[in-house]
């Protein structure tokens, strides 16, 4: 089978020939459809977080594909079943974080595409009880950025806590920021978007945000104070003078969730300034296995759209370019079953 394997950090990946991978116990394998490109594979390629991968290894953690063989002990998906494999690729079940419904803050976790071999590959491995199943009527392309950059903002919005008319800022409109903009008008917020490309702003007015804020013209943090200050606001965009910004923006009692993660980022929180409005830093990473059920249901009922482009497998260094460049306008998906 072909996969895309990072041999060494910084170096372009290669494309080779790799044995199929057999399923063990409590396994399954799938034939991939379709992968997301997500920033983080860009980061995992590059070594750029404290916590590094072991190279060679396979990127790719939004994977949506077919079971094609299912390993011992595995009884509830069956070949043929369309599955989605997120980041949260196994959590032990057993401590705390996983009893308490925050699996994905479990610290024996495996992660697709880091820790195991992900989805840029015709084949992978999957624990069963991690593979999601997909909803019929939603295709494969559809849902591979669903099962990252759909679940990461669908959380980080359940994170702030957002009700009804409250204004939420997002900052980055692109793979996450186009289905964030998209959650938090289903939730009856307002919505500000703030980014720094016209295509991007473009496709949040689009989609519906309330205010579009041109990051190049204007001060994100004082035109959002014109307004009362957000209540929430969501640090999508790679780049820490955007969590300040955002920060600066906040009303009394307002959430700065983060959740994109600039190597090596840092945020200077004023204590003075936090103490006495009473705001909130947060961190969310990805969601669980019942938030991703649930951004499939709210898909499956029509109530989002995907913005996404294909490519090939083949030109996944342009692809990764290109969104280094700022020049994907949501999300770039792999198509792996084209031709098939």
């Amino acid at each position: 089978m072909k996969a895309a394997v990072v041999r060494a950090f910084g170096e372009p990946l290669v494309i080779k020939d790799r044995p199929e991978p057999e399923p063990g116990p409590g396994q399954v394998r799938v034939r991939v459809e379709a992968c997301g490109l997500c920033h983080t594979d860009i980061h995992a390629a590059r070594g750029e977080w404290p916590v590094r991968p072991h190279p060679p290894f396979v990127p790719g953690h939004e994977a949506v594909g077919l079971v094609e063989a299912v390993g011992a002990g595995v009884t509830h998906l069956s070949v043929g079943r369309r599955v989605a494999v997120p980041w949260l690729g196994w959590a032990c079940g057993r401590c705390e974080h996983c009893v308490s419904g925050r699996e994905t803050l479990c610290e024996q976790q495996i992660n697709t595409g880091y820790s195991c071999d992900g989805g840029y590959a015709e084949k992978m491995l999957a624990r069963a009880g991690f593979a999601q199943p997909v909803p019929q009527g939603i295709t494969a392309l559809e849902a591979a950025p669903l099962t990252c950059a759909g679940v990461t903002t669908y959380k980080a919005l359940k994170v702030a806590g957002i009700r009804p008319t409250q204004l939420v800022a997002i900052s980055g409109v692109g793979g996450l920021g186009h289905l964030a903009v998209q959650y938090a008008k289903i939730a009856g917020a307002t919505v500000a978007a703030i980014d720094v490309t016209d295509d991007k702003l473009d496709l949040a007015a689009e989609l519906g945000a309330d205010l579009v804020i041109d990051a190049r013209k204007h001060q994100a943090g004082e035109v959002l104070r014109r307004y009362g200050g957000a209540h929430a606001a969501l640090a999508l965009a790679v780049d820490e003078a955007a969590f300040e910004e955002l920060r600066s923006g906040l009303r009394r009692g307002g959430k700065l969730v983060m959740v994109a993660l600039p190597p090596h980022g840092t945020v200077r929180v004023p204590v003075f300034d936090t103490v006495l409005n009473g705001t909130s830093v947060l961190g969310s990473v990805v969601g669980t296995r019942q938030d991703l059920a649930e951004v499939f249901r709210l898909h499956a009922a029509g109530r989002t759209s995907v913005v996404y482009e294909t490519r090939p497998l083949a030109r996944v260094n342009e692809s990764i370019d290109e969104v280094l460049r700022g020049e994907v306008r949501a999300r770039i998906v792999f198509d792996l079953g084209a031709g098939r």
